[in-house]
């Protein structure tokens, strides 16, 4: 089968890495380099280093809503666009160029979390068990008919770890589909929009870690902590970044800090977090006990969210 591949993070990777196994990659879209880094060097999306390693054409265009762009995509004729997280919006007459049509990996169990951040909203939110979800693409927000379905537990996974795990899933999902497309074999269901949740992108204000919180709350906002939206508390005037944490036996009171056997626990409404892993402006991550012996923190000081 001729495919296009559209895909730009590591989670799609496992996804071209498996079509390039069993089918003919006509082509792979990716988004621009961007410029990252205190060196402002351009830098390639996963996607595009993978395609180039295959020899597969790359093509990275600013938007799919232009006649050039639509020019292009015909140009390659394939039989089905295989779309993972890829950042742009395919419009009506991208989704109507392959005859088997366009075919998402989702990361979520769909309905449930349609969107930008399917994964992060899973933890954020405490479900006990998510998935992926291959769909055929429509013009509506993750609306379309869906086939295989992965699942897997949340646990206590962070957003690494669980985005990881779906995308060799969905990988595989994928496979599974196309082979059943291709054999004819293939039947699609209607989502139940009854059931629909919407996964918007996270901001500050979804990881913003506040003494008021239960600890529980706290945790699932520091294990969904990016690059992109970073859990933060200030101790005395620093703002530290924490990026791994767990549940301590021992309680304190909310916003107090203590540290114990080398350790560093904050406290919050119900219970208390080791910070197992920090990093305060301009320093290297540490863990929280050499933080806490760095800094001197003494035993009347305190923690207060970042404003």
């Amino acid at each position: 089968m001729r495919v296009l591949f559209m895909g730009s993070p590591e989670f799609a990777v496992p996804s071209l890495e498996a079509l390039c196994d069993h089918h003919e990659v006509v082509a792979v879209y990716t988004r621009p380099d961007c410029v990252r880094g205190r060196g402002k060097n351009l830098v390639s999306t996963p996607v595009k280093t993978v395609a180039l390693a295959h020899g597969i054409p790359v093509e990275q265009p600013q938007t799919l809503r232009s006649e050039s762009a639509t020019a292009t995509l015909r140009k390659y004729a394939p039989d089905a666009i295989c779309v993972a997280a890829y950042g742009l919006i395919l419009p009506a007459e991208v989704l109507e160029i392959p005859p088997l049509g366009c075919i998402n990996v989702h990361a979520s169990l769909l309905p449930r979390h349609r969107g930008a951040a399917p994964v992060h909203r899973a933890i954020l939110e405490g479900d006990e068990i998510t998935g992926v979800t291959i769909m055929l693409m429509e013009e509506g927000l993750d609306t379309g008919p869906t086939a295989a379905v992965r699942s897997t537990r949340v646990a206590d996974k962070y957003l690494d770890e669980l985005t990881a795990e779906l995308s060799l899933l969905g990988a595989e999902a994928l496979i599974e589909t196309l082979s059943e497309l291709r054999a004819q074999t293939l039947s699609w269901s209607p989502q139940d929009d009854s059931k629909a949740t919407y996964a918007g992108k996270i901001t500050d204000d979804d990881v913003r870690l506040e003494p008021g919180l239960f600890a529980t709350e706290a945790l699932r906002r520091i294990r969904v902590s990016s690059a992109s939206a970073r859990a933060k508390m200030m101790i005395g005037e620093c703002p530290v970044e924490v990026a791994r944490a767990r549940i301590a036996e021992e309680k304190i009171g909310a916003g107090e800090l203590k540290v114990v056997s080398g350790g560093l626990l904050a406290g919050f409404a119900d219970d208390a977090l080791w910070l197992d892993r920090v990093k305060a402006a301009g320093k290297a991550p540490v863990d929280g006990g050499a933080f806490a012996c760095g800094r001197r923190i003494s035993a009347e000081e305190r923690w207060s969210s970042v404003s």
